[in-house]
């Protein structure tokens, strides 16, 4: 009788000391996963799921309305935009389909006028003005994430199944990744 009294006991013991050793992020990713709750919203009227019909008809209204602009290379699509701090730049981005749907959206962020000399320009600043700015977007709760070595940082928010992530590409753009994160994990495993 008294091992079956001790093993509800060790079990949530086994529980706490199990979310005691969790990061933020992953406290974060699992609660957010657990919720259950599907967000799909991306930007300018594009979602998560939505097929890649849709996409190309979505921005070519957005196109013809001069929201949207072809890109620099064959498969980008771009924004002019101000950002927070008043400076003027441009987002560009491409989605990812799996099964004919949307499941991850990279965006890379730039400032116009950038040069190595101009620091108001920094890519420190401009990630802070696309944090600024997603939270516009996507609300605040963006937390900071950084590798083992502290090298690189990054900036994660989770709402259900999407993840939001904000982090340095190079010295001159950030970039952004939106995903369906459960479907991102069932396309990665299919490619080990």
């Amino acid at each position: 009788m008294k091992h079956r009294s001790f093993l509800p006991f060790a079990s949530i013991l086994l529980l706490i000391t199990t979310l005691a050793c969790q990061s933020p992020y992953q406290k974060m990713e699992a609660e957010q996963l657990a919720s259950g709750k599907v967000v799909n919203d991306l930007f300018f009227g594009l979602e998560l799921g939505m097929s890649q019909k849709q996409f190309f008809e979505t921005c070519w209204d957005l196109n013809k309305q001069g929201v949207l602009t072809n890109g620099p290379s064959e498969l980008s699509v771009e924004h002019s935009l101000v950002f927070p701090s008043g400076n003027p730049g441009k987002m560009r981005f491409y989605p990812k389909f799996a099964e004919d749907k949307i499941y991850f959206m990279p965006v890379e962020f730039q400032y116009d006028g950038w040069g190595p000399w101009n620091e108001d320009l920094a890519v420190e600043k401009l990630r802070e003005d696309v944090v600024k700015l997603f939270e516009k977007w996507y609300g605040e709760g963006f937390i900071e994430v950084t590798n083992e070595d502290k090298t690189q940082i990054a900036y994660v928010k989770m709402d259900g199944n999407r993840r939001i992530r904000i982090f340095k590409k190079h010295i001159s753009a950030v970039r952004a990744e939106i995903s369906d994160l459960p479907v991102q994990r069932k396309i990665s495993q299919k490619e080990l």
